[in-house]
């Protein structure tokens, strides 16, 4: 790909892929490139999303795409910079990307091979291709969404992982993404597949930081596929700058008898949109889904969840939480599907949000599309401010008022904060996020 783009991003990306094609992993003619191939003709039919897009009504990308970023960024990043954005005594399968590129040197594998297998995407196109033949983009939506379509066709770089059957992986795999945009505005379209056998288990987490002053803008699609009776935890945290653009798509197939446990933090970015897709294609799966968001300034985040229930006995359970401050705004938009045939389905939704300020806002879409009447299924949504009652309360016992609130705001939050299992990183966001309510 060229080193930048300019205010046509679309054509320019087009006119890179079609100059650069060959040079992207393995033969023109494997069907993985095939699949990129297509996956390019449906961006240019698509465009980027305008407002005017119901699923991007409240999500503007004209400022993205009016910028110029660089998706080559050369970086001296080393274990210096590493040592001051490390997660305390956080122990496991750490693996580094600096700009969306992996990094061995910097990252360490704990876990056996016969317990978990590990290869980088590139790694994966010429060692591993019949994993990928059978799961690359056989689940994330190329053909409609156009932020999945450009990763796909761009897919060069991220990480496979396999857990095979029956194997319980001890260690934590961690994914950490860091941007550096010291030197120019940064650019990476990490793509990763997750594939979890029978019976297997495994708890997994991608971090993103961005370094510099510059821009950033991270385009990252990750497939999970986890097969009967397996157990998956899944942790996703974001703490990047005011000038960092995320687009994340998060797709999640379950077979019969799985468990998928989701939490999804951001403390920072300054315009974030979360796709969280799960698609319960078994008889009694079960998926877990909790959100956190803290967007102050000017920051923008869009958390967008979708939970399709395919088959009948099925259960999922979802908790969103924001706190707003400043000029912020905050977008929450959860869709439960059942399908015909999908009796016995118990779903059930719930977004709470406290806003701060006069000028922040909150736009909230429940939905459920039900085709089955022997369900239970339930969504609810409140935006308001803080209890008054309860901060006269605790004023009139002597607290100051900032600290008050922030005592407040932390309680509201720390039902989401204790689903979070990996004791290291929950403990790194107490701190983080504590930090940034006491600055309001």
């Amino acid at each position: 790909m060229s080193n930048t783009f300019n205010n046509d991003l679309k054509q320019q990306l087009v006119a890179d892929f079609q100059a650069n094609e060959s040079r992207l992993n393995g033969e023109t003619k494997t069907p993985v490139h095939q699949t990129r191939r297509e996956a390019m003709q449906n961006f240019e039919k698509l465009g980027f999303p305008t407002i005017k897009h119901e699923e991007w009504k409240y999500s503007n990308v004209n400022s993205l795409v009016k910028q110029a970023f660089d998706f080559n960024v050369k970086t001296e990043f080393g274990s210096e910079e590493l040592e001051t954005l490390a997660i305390p005594n956080l122990e496991g399968n750490i693996l580094y990307f600096i700009n969306g590129i992996y990094n061995p040197s910097l990252s360490r594998i704990v876990s056996p091979e016969n317990q978990l297998q590990i290869l980088s995407f590139g790694q994966a196109v010429k060692e591993n291709p019949s994993l990928l033949d059978d799961y690359f983009a056989k689940y994330a939506n190329y053909q409609d969404d156009a932020f999945t379509a450009l990763n796909t066709a761009f897919a060069h770089d991220g990480v496979v992982v396999n857990v095979p059957a029956g194997k319980v992986v001890e260690q934590p795999i961690i994914l950490r993404f860091i941007t550096d945009a010291r030197t120019a505005n940064a650019a990476s379209q990490p793509r990763n597949l997750i594939v979890v056998g029978k019976n297997a288990e495994v708890k997994m987490a991608e971090a993103f930081r961005t370094i510099g002053e510059n821009g950033s803008f991270t385009n990252i699609v990750t497939e999970i596929v986890i097969d009967e009776n397996a157990n998956v935890q899944y942790y996703k945290v974001q703490n990047e700058t005011e000038k960092a653009y995320h687009i994340g798509t998060t797709q999640v197939s379950q077979k019969a008898n799985s468990h998928f446990y989701a939490v999804t933090v951001t403390v920072n970015g300054g315009f974030v949109r979360n796709n969280l897709n799960i698609v319960l294609d078994g008889q009694n799966c079960e998926a877990f889904m909790y959100g956190l968001y803290f967007p102050n300034g000017k920051q923008h985040i869009d958390n967008h969840t979708l939970v399709d229930h395919a088959k009948p006995n099925s259960y999922s359970n979802e908790l969103y939480k924001g706190v707003l401050q400043d000029k912020s705004t905050g977008v929450f938009n959860g869709k439960i599907f059942v399908r015909d045939g999908a009796s016995k389905t118990n779903a059930y939704q719930s977004c709470r949000n406290v806003v701060l300020s006069d000028e922040a806002s909150m736009n909230t879409k429940p939905q459920l599309e039900i085709y089955n009447d022997d369900v239970k299924c339930s969504h609810g949504t409140t935006t308001g401010k803080l209890n008054d009652e309860a901060l006269f309360y605790m004023r009139s016992r002597g607290i100051p008022k900032a600290e008050a609130m922030t005592l407040l705001m932390y309680a509201f939050c720390e039902d989401v904060i204790s689903e979070i299992k990996i004791e290291p990183i929950r403990a790194y966001l107490e701190g983080v996020i504590a930090d940034k309510l006491a600055q309001k």
